[in-house]
């Protein structure tokens, strides 16, 4: 098995635990748009906890990534997306992360 389908089988299995419906081929085609990161201990997690790290996501992943204005609805997405991971989960994977904020805001056509 790849390191990929390894990051893959951790993301899905934290998405069943918190009883997230996964859309594999979506996870997949996210995860490989994090490129190397994904591989790395540090980058492979948010840390929601800090203000700093929602707002590098929000500007580089939702505004320029995604093409999503900002506004107040991108602040609630983000809160969304902690609050379904679990706000004590202390280890959020940034794929299962991204693929919440995707499916929130609706913006899988960035990922045919």
């Amino acid at each position: 098995m790849s390191k990929f389908d390894d990051a893959m089988d951790r993301c899905v299995k934290q998405m069943k635990e918190q009883k997230i419906p996964v859309d594999r081929p979506l996870l997949e085609k996210i995860g490989k748009s994090l490129g190397p990161s994904l591989y790395s201990r540090d980058a492979s997690l948010v840390a929601a906890a800090q203000k700093s790290e929602l707002e590098t996501i929000k500007k580089n992943f939702l505004i320029k990534k995604l093409g999503c204005k900002d506004g107040p609805e991108l602040d609630k997405a983000l809160a969304k997306a902690v609050k379904k991971i679990g706000q004590s989960r202390r280890n959020k994977l940034r794929p299962v992360f991204y693929y919440l904020l995707v499916k929130d805001l609706k913006k899988e056509n960035k990922y045919k």
